[in-house]
C-alpha cells in the first residue's frame, strides 16, 4: 500500500517537474515528460507502470484520454469554421484519408507490418496533437487564418484517428474477410449512433441543469466530469471506444450552445488537463523499454522520414484544393503534423489488448509510434519558426493587441482598432462583459489572464502587445508582469493607477512591477469611466495636410484625450504617459472625445458641416 503511495505521488511530482522545467527552457513539454518518464522507467528501473497500477493501466489510460478529447471539444465552438470550414474539412477528410493509407503503405513496405497492423498505425497516426501544436502556435505566432486552420485540424483529428483505429481494430480480432467486413460496417453504425446520442444527451443534461439553477457554481465542475465520465463508460459498455466520440461531441455541444455559461466547467478543465497529460506521458514513456530493436532499426527514420516529407506534404496539397489559402500557408500547413498524447494513449491500448490476444507483432506498435512522436516533436519545434518566417506567414512585427478588461469604453475602443484594420482580443473574467463583447463580434474570451494554461490555449496569432485596462489596479500590474514574458516588457501596457507619480509617493509602484503607463497620467480607470459616462466617445480622425494634428487640438482642446495612432502602413503607435507621438498626415488619431452641441465652423460653412476630414465614430 504504502509503496503503490509512493508510486502515484512520484508520477505526479515527476510530471509536474518536467512541465516546470519545460517552462523554464520554452521547451516542448512533451520532450521532457517523455525524458521524465524514460528516466524513470527503463532506465532507472524506479517506476513499473504495469506493477504499479495493475489491471487498472487500461481503464486509467481510457479515462485520461476520454477526458482530454472532452476538454478539446470545449475548443471547438461551431461559428468560429465560418471563415476556414472548407479547409478544415478537407484536412479531416481528405486529408485524414491520404495520411491513413501513406502511413498504412509505408509501414507495410518500409516496417514490414502486416497489413492489418499496418492500417491500425496509420490510423492512430492520423491524430496530430493539438496539446503540442498550442504551444508552438504560440512562439511562431503565425497569421490568424493559418493558425486557426492548424489548430482546429489538430483538434478535431483527434477523435477521427481514434475511432477509425477503433474500426481497424475490430476488423482485426473478427475472423475472416466477411466477418471483418461486417464488424467494420456495425462498428460505424454503433459508433455513430450511439456516441452521438449519448454526447448529445450528456450536454444537453448538462445545459438543462445548469440552466434551471439545479447545481450550484462551486458543483459545476464536478457534476460536467462526473457526467463526462458516466457517458464515457456507458457509450463504451455499449459499444468499444464509441466514448471517445461521445466525450468529443459533447464538449462541442456545450462549447456551441449560448443557453447558459460554462465558464467554471472551462476554469477547471486547464487544470485537470496539465495534470493527466503530465501524468499521462510519464506513465506511457516509462512502460517503454529503451534497449527495444526499434529504435536502433534504421527503417523506423526512414519511415518517419516518409511521414514527414512525403505523406504530409500530399494529404495537405490533396485537402488544400478549392480552399482560399495561399501557397504559403499551405505549405505552413504541410509542415506542422506533430503527434501527441492522444496518439500514444490509443497506440499504448490497443497494444495491450493485442497483446493479450497473442497478435503477432503488438509489442512493435508502441515504440513506432513514440518513435513518430519523438521525432515530429523535434523537428517541427526547431524547424516551425524559420519556416513561418522563410514563407512570410509569421507575423514579424503584429500590430493587434491583447485587451485584459472589457468593459463598455473599452469594447467601444477594440471596435474601433477593429475599423481601422487592427486585430484586437479581449480577455475579461466577468462572463456579461464577454458576453457582450462576442455579441457585436468581437473576439472576446472568459478566463483569468493570470493563469498559465490560459496564455497556452489563447491564439495570439497577429497579437504583438498587451494593455490591461481592468478597473483594478493591482489585476492591472500582475497582467502586465505576466504578459510582459510573453510579449517583451516594451510591449506590454496598463492604466495609470494615479500614483505612479514618483518615488516620494508612498503608494507609487516601481517600473519594473508594472507595464508602461498609457495615454495619460489622469487617465485612470475611473476618469476613463468618468469621461465616458459623461458622453465621451471613441473616434478616429483620419489626418490630412488641411486637418493636421494641431487643427485636431484647436478643435477639441482638452475634451480630446489621445490613445492611439494608426499609421499609413497599418501600424500601431500607443499614446504613452510620458510620451505623445506626433501624428502627421496621413494617419488617424484615435482619441476619447467629449462631444459638444455644435462644433465651430469657417465662415460660410453650412450648419453640421465638419471642419477639415470626417471623423470615423465607433
Amino acid at each position: 500500500m504504502e509503496q503503490t503511495l509512493l508510486g502515484l505521488a512520484g508520477v505526479v511530482a515527476v510530471g509536474i517537474a518536467a512541465q516546470w522545467v519545460a517552462w523554464r527552457l520554452r521547451a516542448p513539454a512533451i520532450l521532457l515528460l517523455l525524458m521524465a518518464g524514460v528516466l524513470a522507467g527503463s532506465v532507472t528501473g524506479w517506476l513499473d507502470p504495469d506493477a504499479l497500477l495493475g489491471d487498472a493501466l487500461f481503464p486509467v489510460v481510457s479515462l485520461s484520454v476520454a477526458i482530454i478529447l472532452f476538454e478539446g471539444g470545449l475548443s471547438l465552438d461551431v461559428a468560429e469554421l465560418a471563415s476556414i470550414g472548407r479547409a478544415v474539412r478537407n484536412l479531416t477528410t481528405v486529408g485524414a484519408l491520404v495520411t491513413w493509407v501513406g502511413a498504412s503503405v509505408a509501414a507495410r513496405f518500409v516496417l514490414g507490418f502486416d497489413l492489418g497492423l499496418s492500417a491500425l498505425l496509420g490510423a492512430i497516426l492520423i491524430v496530430t496533437g493539438p496539446t503540442v501544436i498550442m504551444p508552438l502556435l504560440r512562439q511562431i505566432r503565425p497569421t490568424r487564418s493559418v493558425a486557426s486552420i492548424v489548430r482546429w485540424e489538430g483538434l478535431v483529428n483527434d477523435p477521427i484517428g481514434a475511432i477509425l483505429a477503433v474500426l481497424v481494430f475490430d476488423v482485426l480480432v473478427a475472423q475472416g474477410l466477411q466477418g471483418g467486413a461486417t464488424a467494420a460496417t456495425l462498428g460505424i453504425v454503433k459508433v455513430l449512433g450511439i456516441g452521438g446520442a449519448l454526447g448529445a444527451v450528456g450536454a444537453l443534461l448538462m445545459v438543462m441543469l445548469l440552466a434551471r439553477h439545479w447545481v450550484p457554481d462551486f458543483l459545476q465542475s464536478p457534476v460536467a466530469l462526473a457526467l463526462v465520465v458516466t457517458v464515457f463508460a456507458a457509450a463504451n459498455a455499449a459499444m468499444d471506444d464509441a466514448g471517445l466520440l461521445a466525450v468529443t461531441l459533447m464538449g462541442s455541444i456545450l462549447a456551441s450552445q449560448k443557453r447558459v455559461s460554462i465558464h467554471h466547467i472551462l476554469e477547471f478543465k486547464e487544470n485537470l488537463r496539465v495534470l493527466l497529460i503530465s501524468v499521462l506521458f510519464v506513465i506511457l514513456a516509462a512502460r517503454l523499454p529503451i534497449d527495444d530493436p526499434v529504435y536502433r532499426d534504421p527503417r523506423g527514420v526512414i519511415f518517419l522520414a516518409i511521414l514527414i516529407l512525403g505523406v504530409r506534404p500530399l494529404s495537405t496539397a490533396l485537402a488544400m484544393i478549392g480552399t482560399e489559402a495561399t501557397w504559403r500557408e499551405r505549405l505552413f500547413v504541410a509542415w506542422m503534423a506533430p503527434r501527441g498524447i492522444v496518439a500514444a494513449a490509443v497506440a499504448s491500448v490497443f497494444a495491450l489488448e493485442l497483446a493479450e490476444r497473442g497478435y503477432p507483432g503488438a509489442d512493435r506498435l508502441v515504440p513506432i509510434v513514440f518513435l513518430v512522436i519523438v521525432g515530429t516533436v523535434v523537428i517541427y519545434g526547431l524547424t516551425a519558426r524559420p519556416v513561418a518566417r522563410l514563407l512570410g506567414v509569421a507575423s514579424p512585427n503584429p500590430q493587434g493587441v491583447l485587451i485584459v478588461g472589457a468593459s463598455r469604453w473599452v469594447r467601444d475602443l477594440a471596435t474601433t482598432l477593429e475599423g481601422l484594420g487592427i486585430d484586437t482580443l479581449l480577455i475579461d473574467s466577468n462572463w456579461r462583459n464577454v458576453a457582450r463583447a462576442r455579441q457585436r463580434g468581437l473576439r472576446a474570451i472568459y478566463g483569468d489572464v493570470l493563469s498559465e494554461q490560459l496564455l497556452k490555449d489563447v491564439p495570439l496569432d497577429g497579437l504583438g502587445r498587451a494593455l490591461a485596462m481592468t478597473p483594478n489596479d493591482e489585476i492591472n500590474a500582475l497582467a502586465s508582469l505576466h504578459l510582459g514574458d510573453e510579449f517583451g516588457r516594451a510591449r506590454v501596457f496598463q492604466l495609470p493607477s494615479g500614483d505612479e507619480g514618483g518615488a516620494r509617493q508612498p503608494g507609487a509602484l516601481p517600473a519594473h512591477l508594472r507595464g508602461r503607463l498609457l495615454f495619460s497620467p489622469e487617465a485612470t480607470y475611473a476618469e476613463m469611466t468618468r469621461r465616458y459616462q459623461g458622453g465621451a466617445q471613441v473616434k478616429a480622425t483620419p489626418l490630412t495636410d488641411t486637418f493636421d494634428y494641431e487643427a485636431l487640438q484647436a478643435r477639441y482642446g482638452e475634451r480630446a484625450l489621445p490613445l492611439f495612432v494608426v499609421t499609413e502602413s497599418g501600424g500601431l503607435r500607443v499614446v504613452e504617459a510620458s510620451d505623445m507621438p506626433r501624428p502627421k498626415a496621413g494617419q488617424y488619431v484615435v482619441s476619447l472625445v467629449a462631444e459638444i452641441e455644435e462644433p465651430p465652423r469657417p465662415p460660410g460653412a453650412e450648419p453640421g458641416e465638419r471642419v477639415g476630414a470626417e471623423d470615423l465614430s465607433s
